[in-house]
């Protein structure tokens, strides 16, 4: 996943990392030209010399300083859109037709792979160039000490390589606990989200004290991942910083020993002091490019999990006729049906009775395209559904859940969302009136989710929608849980009416639904 974003960017990478290479040789060159500046000029009273050498050390700071503003605008550049392609990557799997990538996961967890993590991934780009230019100051150190003394590049060029190492295997227990800390903090994330979506249906109920505990249960597992995590970052970076620190220190003593003796001359001393403190920062720098990385390891492979989730379902490359509907299941097996078969006529409108909930949920997600039955067949009009394109398959054959959500916009956009039958379909679903009791009436904006209505009006828009797309074979589940029984008689009878000569099948335990079927069948 890394590997691949790298490629994609590779251009950008390669002119951040040579941008930034440049600053860092610049800043390398400023205590080497200070230590020139000493020796060549302030030592000897020479006023041309100093002039000329503080020209250059000037035209050094404009290099080292352009350098790193396009270095960087490169390096973000390759960061953002990596972010970018891989968000699309996780929202174009997740609303893939065949499913799969959101079984097991709460919404709020494929929120936090699709943000928290691409940007972690995204990052990661972002510290390698810095850390190819911190290669680039290390050779330009080491090369300008063993012009300075041999000893003191040696030094270097030898200690650099079981120091980086040393930081490599300082950073294995981040990236330990970096996955299970992005994991919980993400299950935590995806509760609160189901939580916060349910508000309405917990107080109903009176399941507040139980939601409250099990978030908070979940908030804690959260909690204890990031801290320990956040424990291996503290310890990590000051062990880093220790290992510098205790290595810079002994540069400086060589360097200081070696100008004691006459080795070098002062302002070979002071370069190489300069050079001693430049490389704390290139050294620091290795450190965060190595716990980036071990983060962005971690965020890769969630996201490579989810990308590689096994579809849920299959389809064909066939067409479906645009037949009368007649809609036929066979010995249909999955999950809790066993053998389930349906002849449902063309107009016909079916009452589906069920005393398992699982098995009515079962059943729809069998009929919407949802999951792959162990057996059997559902057919329209003589073509298997599971041999035509799942698009086609789910708008031939509708199937609206009774939790249907709603979206941002108006009333009237909701249900136009389904199709052109606005006004009809709104007669049908009693939705006219809610929009006669709202301010604006059908252009009164719904909030996300329908979370300023109540469930009965939500109910009635999502109908509305429903049947606005008149589909050849529409399926409703439960649509009218959360009305009185007065509107459930309206609706049933609209619902009667509009779908006229359209196949029609309502999954209930509604008498008044039930009422107005043409027939009623048991679902065993």
């Amino acid at each position: 996943m890394v590997a691949g974003s790298f490629r994609d960017q590779r251009r950008a990478i390669a002119a951040a990392t040579l941008l930034l290479c440049g600053h860092q040789v610049g800043e390398a060159l400023v205590p080497v030209l200070v230590g020139v500046v000493i020796d060549r000029a302030v030592g000897t009273g020479d006023v041309g010399a100093l002039v000329l050498w503080l020209a250059v050390l000037a035209v050094d700071f404009a290099f080292l300083s352009t350098c790193y503003r396009f270095g960087a605008r490169y390096a973000w550049l390759a960061d953002v859109r990596t972010d970018q392609r891989l968000r699309h990557l996780v929202a174009d799997r997740v609303l893939d037709p065949t499913g799969g990538a959101d079984n097991g996961r709460l919404p709020g967890e494929l929120t936090a792979v699709a943000v928290a993590d691409a940007k972690r991934v995204g990052v990661s780009l972002f510290a390698l160039p810095m850390g190819l230019a911190a290669v680039a100051a290390l050779v330009v150190a080491a090369i300008s000490l063993l012009r300075t003394s041999v000893p003191l590049g040696l030094l270097v060029l030898l200690g650099t390589p079981p120091l980086l190492y040393l930081v490599h295997l300082l950073g294995r227990p981040l990236e330990r606990r970096s996955a299970p800390e992005q994991e919980r903090a993400a299950r935590a994330s995806g509760v609160a989200a189901d939580l916060v979506a349910g508000i309405r249906v917990l107080k109903g109920i009176g399941a507040e004290p139980a939601a409250v505990s099990r978030y908070a249960t979940t908030s804690q597992d959260a909690l204890a991942a990031t801290l320990r995590a956040t424990g291996a970052q503290a310890q990590y970076s000051g062990a880093v910083l220790i290992a510098n620190g205790l290595f810079l220190a002994l540069v400086a003593l060589v360097g200081g020993r070696l100008a004691a003796d006459g080795a070098i001359s002062i302002g070979g001393l002071v370069a190489a002091v300069g050079l001693a403190q430049f490389l704390l920062g290139p050294l620091q720098v290795f450190g965060r490019v190595s716990a980036r990385f071990a983060q962005a390891r971690a965020s890769a492979t969630r996201i490579a999990e989810l990308l590689s989730a096994p579809a849920a379902v299959h389809g064909g490359g066939g067409e479906l006729p645009d037949g009368p509907g007649r809609l036929t299941v066979r010995g249909l097996h999955c999950g809790p049906l066993h053998g389930v078969d349906l002849d449902v006529a063309p107009g016909e409108l079916l009452g589906v009775r069920s005393r398992d909930p699982a098995a009515a949920t079962t059943l729809l997600a069998c009929l919407g395209r949802q999951v792959e039955p162990a057996s059997g067949s559902i057919e329209l009009d003589g073509v298997d559904l599971a041999a035509a394109e799942l698009g086609a398959a789910r708008a031939r054959v509708l199937v609206a859940t009774h939790d249907a959500r709603l979206f941002a916009g108006t009333v009237r956009e909701n249900v136009a969302a389904g199709g052109q039958r606005v006004e009809q379909a709104m007669r049908a679903a009693r939705a006219d009136q809610v929009s006669d009791v709202l301010p604006d009436g059908d252009a009164t904006q719904v909030a996300e989710h329908g979370s300023a209505l109540s469930g009965g009006q939500r109910q009635r828009i999502a109908l509305a929608r429903a049947l606005a797309a008149d589909a050849i074979v529409l399926v409703l589940h439960d649509p009218t849980t959360a009305v009185d029984a007065v509107t459930e008689a309206e609706i049933a009878a609209g619902l009667r009416r509009m779908r006229d000569g359209r196949t029609t099948i309502v999954v209930t335990s509604s008498p008044a639904l039930l009422g107005a079927a043409d027939r009623v069948v048991e679902l065993a």
